[in-house]
């Protein structure tokens, strides 16, 4: 990548992908502090990176150019957030070696971790920030990392939510007075919810095999790639409370969630 002005020009090692980033744009510049994994630490550009990404400004359009190649465009840099957290995620996940990734909301109450398995659009993000505002603290809204003890890691990028609308918009758990988990805890329940509009809180409990089958159908890893997964999987099955159904309204969704994990409401 070109060597670029020092108005932004940073690295952040995350899960042992180095991701390299610049702009010469002020604007740019905070959004990339922002919304870049804002609780690892800096270091200076120069190292050999795997991702290197930019935001240039060209005719009144900011550019979020990922390796050379132009990825969006928009008239304000606050609208590259989804992309752009979106390319970090891809360039992390892709390059995990000892943890491995399930798509899923994740929370911490009492030293335990809450999953939330569930694909796009399945509500993960606004429940997240629900559970948020009544004081757990944040793990990831998209991914949780599980290692070889079936313990779940922070993944602690910024909530994407869509609030009604297809645009998402992008939030910190700080805006939720929320603090962001900074070390690996056990699995205490996994709550597999799509969400139906209407619909009204239905959930049912699931056997620990049922669970992990839930784990694998939310990974974006593939199984014959990486056998040592499956036993991951299982450790982090095994000693929780597991739950499938659905749900149509955040606040009462969050409500029923607190009785399950016995805080109360």
């Amino acid at each position: 990548m070109t060597q670029m002005s020092d108005v932004c020009d940073f690295e952040v090692r995350a899960f042992g992908c180095q991701i390299q980033v610049a702009t010469t744009s002020p604007e740019a510049s905070a959004i990339l502090n922002r919304y870049i994994f804002p609780s690892f630490p800096r270091t200076a550009g120069g190292n050999r990176s795997d991702v290197s990404i930019c935001i240039t400004r060209e005719a009144g359009h900011f550019q979020l150019v990922v390796d050379d190649a132009l990825v969006a465009s928009d008239t304000q840099p606050i609208g590259l957030v989804p992309d752009l957290v979106r390319v970090v995620d891809e360039a992390v996940i892709q390059r995990l070696t000892t943890l491995r990734a399930v798509h899923a909301g994740a929370v911490l109450w009492d030293g335990r971790v809450l999953l939330l398995p569930g694909a796009t659009h399945a509500g993960k993000s606004s429940l997240v920030a629900e559970l948020l505002r009544r004081g757990a603290t944040y793990y990831s809204d998209e991914y949780a990392l599980i290692d070889a003890e079936g313990r779940a890691h922070p993944y602690p990028r910024p909530l994407l939510l869509r609030n009604g609308s297809p645009t998402q918009v992008p939030m910190l758990p700080e805006e939720c007075n929320a603090q962001v988990g900074d070390s690996a805890a056990p699995i205490g329940w996994i709550l597999a919810l799509r969400y139906m509009p209407d619909s009204p809180w239905s959930v049912s409990a699931i056997c620990q095999s049922e669970a992990l089958v839930v784990l694998l159908q939310n990974t974006p890893h593939f199984l014959a790639e990486t056998p040592e997964m499956l036993q991951s999987f299982q450790r982090a099955v095994a000693g929780t409370a597991s739950y499938i159904g659905c749900q149509s309204n955040v606040p009462q969704a969050a409500d029923e969630i607190l009785k399950i994990i016995g805080i109360p409401v």
